[in-house]
């Protein structure tokens, strides 16, 4: 499903080239559910970053079901981020003044589905994340959590292939990270392949492949024997 060639990611800062990524390899296969683990500055978001379309290599070439994505125009990139690959946040991103409902179905109108099919999905969503009854409010009258399943809710609308998480329970209570952990694994295990990045030792180890980075290597890759 995703495969890397020796991807490369640099930035220029002040006279210095820092190298965010620095020349990965790497195949991850359809259903797997990986977390990535490093200190700060490893390279771990840029990673998330590159695998999802938001940025773009400096080197090097990245496969999305065999489609080399480095030839893409923007509207190519963003129609197969929208179609394809699901994102979720620690800080959530929600849209303030659009209800619960409106933000979750945000990628349908996006792609200009029909209102009707629109409805009909978004309910399926809500009743499955059990928000039906907060369908109507807006982020600032929902609880971290509550924001969080509606962050994931946009996320699979489109019924993505890749979900790409990033510190999904940062900003939330255990009981609350629990819950959107088990949302995040159920959904791995229906087929949507799951990549988790986290500083958390808990949440990593849950994985079943484990990728550890330091200076924008890939310095360890190892299955956890979890399903």
């Amino acid at each position: 499903m995703i495969e890397l060639q020796q991807l490369c990611r640099n930035f220029q800062v002040g006279d210095q080239s820092v190298h965010a990524l620095d020349h990965l390899d790497l195949v991850i296969d359809q259903g797997e559910y990986l977390s990535v683990m490093g200190p700060s500055g490893s390279g771990k978001s840029t990673l998330l970053n590159m695998l999802g379309l938001l940025d773009r290599p400096t080197s090097g070439e990245y496969l999305f079901n065999g489609r080399a994505t480095s030839t893409l125009t923007e509207e190519q990139s963003a129609t197969l981020r929208r179609e394809h690959i699901g994102f979720v946040f620690q800080s959530y991103h929600l849209v303030p003044r659009l209800t619960a409902r409106e933000n979750i179905e945000l990628p349908m109108v996006l792609a200009s589905v029909p209102g009707k099919k629109r409805k009909q999905a978004v309910d399926e969503i809500l009743t499955r994340l059990d928000l039906t009854d907060r369908a109507e409010h807006v982020p600032n009258q929902l609880s971290g959590g509550q924001r969080q399943r509606v962050a994931i809710g946009r996320a699979i609308l489109m019924r993505p292939q890749l979900l790409l998480a990033d510190e999904p329970t940062g900003n939330l209570d255990s009981k609350s990270g629990q819950e959107v952990i088990r949302l995040l694994e159920e959904l791995n295990g229906e087929g949507i392949t799951l990549l988790v990045v986290t500083h958390d030792e808990a949440m990593g180890s849950r994985a079943s492949r484990r990728l550890h980075m330091v200076d924008g290597k890939i310095a360890r890759d190892w299955e956890t024997g979890n399903r």
